[in-house]
């Protein structure tokens, strides 16, 4: 199984936190990534992304063929988010549009850094794999717009 996790894009500051747009900048981001992703993702990805409206834009760049998963919210737990993603057994690829400090907590979790956190920036993207029947995970890719 693939499981990529994408940070929302940059998004204006200020409350109410769930209904921040993306900045210019963000929406450029959002639109590099997604030319990237476009070339790489394999046809069948399942889209997961969280209701606030900074995820919804950011994913829109990619597609408007993506899941809102309420439990993938700002603040959700690591164990939300692999859950909702069926990690490792679902199969196939899955790419998370969400937030920070809990993709960051995803990846280390995965990566073997349960106790730690990693930094996910504005628009980065990283891809983790696990074959059908093992138990390690690896990094594919880390990658952040600016280096498109």
């Amino acid at each position: 199984m693939d499981l990529i996790l994408w940070r929302h894009a940059e998004a204006e500051d200020g409350p109410p936190d769930f209904t921040r747009e993306l900045t210019e900048k963000g929406r450029k981001q959002a639109d590099k990534m997604a030319i990237f992703l476009r070339r790489h993702l394999p046809a069948n990805t399942r889209i997961l992304v969280s209701p606030a409206t900074r995820t919804q834009q950011t994913a829109a760049a990619l597609s408007a063929d993506f899941t809102l998963v309420p439990t993938i919210a700002p603040g959700a737990s690591v164990h939300a988010v692999l859950q909702a993603v069926r990690w490792p057994n679902a199969g196939g690829t899955v790419l998370v549009v969400g937030h920070q400090p809990t993709l960051g907590s995803v990846a280390a979790q995965l990566l073997g850094c349960e106790h730690e956190s990693l930094r996910i920036r504005k628009s980065g993207l990283w891809w983790l794999s696990r074959p059908e029947g093992s138990s390690e995970t690896s990094l594919r890719l880390a990658i952040i717009p600016d280096f498109l």
